[in-house]
């Protein structure tokens, strides 16, 4: 048996566990009750580099075929979690998801819902100082799901005029130019070229085909090892990936097991995680890939219409436009 299962066969039976020495774990499920079988939620209030910290995470396997992986969105306005619960038939988990405006209610990262691109990237980033004349087009983090329920992290891009998106499986550097709005063949045409199976240089952009997807970034982990593509991304400025926040994360398992992390902070009684932290905290609980989503005020998990964690805005869940749910057949 391999580390991971025996990980979890430990789990399933004493409920409690450690990842190395740095947080345990403890089953909650009966909090939550009635929950599947195949579902399960822990917590730790185990400090984090000595700082106090309170964690949640939750374990849903794709292969449970009862379990339906799916997003939702409000246009040009925004939502509580707990309303997106109520206008979602009361799923069984909501979680935040996407980077937003403030301004415009608008989602700034993909998101797919039931095959259909209903938003894109924020593509078109000013540049400041001397690069006032320039613009940058990152591509950001994003983690979809399949119609034959297999989870990806990749870094995607999809033109105003797309119906799907198109990911490469590496990090790309952002496209620096003078075009406010580059055209796709132009965009294709500055990404890098790879290596394809016909022994010939393809580009590192191709559909992907994802049934469900949610944006956000920086990725986190790749292939299993702790990479933070957050300057290809150009997601936060200078040191602020080492800042302590509230965070919210999504990752998959290599054994089919959906991943989702948040945690509490800007309290006496929890500190938040950094960026990397989080992901040696995902890579611990078996994370073959993992993104970052949205944190601060947004964070905030509802498992069967309860509450899960404290939100950092005085107890308040912020209105988002868009969140990742897991629903019941």
């Amino acid at each position: 048996m391999n580390k991971f299962l025996l990980h979890f066969t430990f789990l399933f039976f004493v409920g409690i566990h450690s990842v190395k020495a740095q947080a345990n774990w403890k089953n909650i499920d009966i909090a939550y009750a009635p929950l599947p079988q195949s579902f399960h939620i822990y917590k730790s209030t185990d400090s984090i580099d000595g700082k106090p910290n309170i964690m949640y995470y939750v374990t849903a396997p794709l292969a449970d075929k009862h379990l339906i992986f799916s997003v939702d969105t409000s246009k040009n306005r925004r939502l509580t979690p707990e309303e997106f619960y109520k206008k979602s038939n009361q799923p069984l988990l909501v979680v935040n998801g996407s980077f937003f405006s403030f301004k415009e209610n608008s989602n700034l990262n993909a998101v797919v819902k039931n095959g259909k691109l209903v938003s894109f990237n924020e593509f078109n980033l000013p540049g400041k100082k001397s690069d006032t004349l320039t613009w940058y087009h990152p591509f950001f983090g994003a983690f979809g799901i399949s119609k034959n329920r297999k989870a990806d992290v990749a870094w995607v891009y999809a033109d105003s005029n797309d119906t799907y998106l198109k990911a490469s499986q590496w990090p790309l550097h952002a496209i620096h130019d003078s075009i406010f709005q580059p055209r796709e063949k132009q965009v294709l045409q500055q990404t890098s070229l790879v290596l394809g199976h016909s022994g010939k240089l393809v580009p590192q952009l191709k559909k992907w085909k994802m049934n469900t997807v949610i944006g956000g970034g920086p990725v986190l982990i790749q292939n299993g090892e702790v990479k933070i593509s957050n300057n290809e991304e150009m997601k936060f400025a200078g040191k602020a990936i080492s800042d302590r926040h509230p965070r919210t994360a999504i990752g998959y398992t290599k054994e089919g097991q959906i991943i989702i992390l948040v945690s509490e902070g800007r309290s006496e009684s929890a500190a938040g995680l950094t960026l990397p932290q989080m992901a040696d905290i995902l890579q611990k609980l078996g994370c073959t890939e993992a993104l970052n989503l949205d944190g601060g005020g947004s964070t905030c998990m509802i498992i069967n219409g309860k509450q899960v964690n404290y939100p950092s805005d005085k107890g308040e869940q912020r209105m988002v436009p868009s969140v990742f749910i897991i629903s019941q057949k």
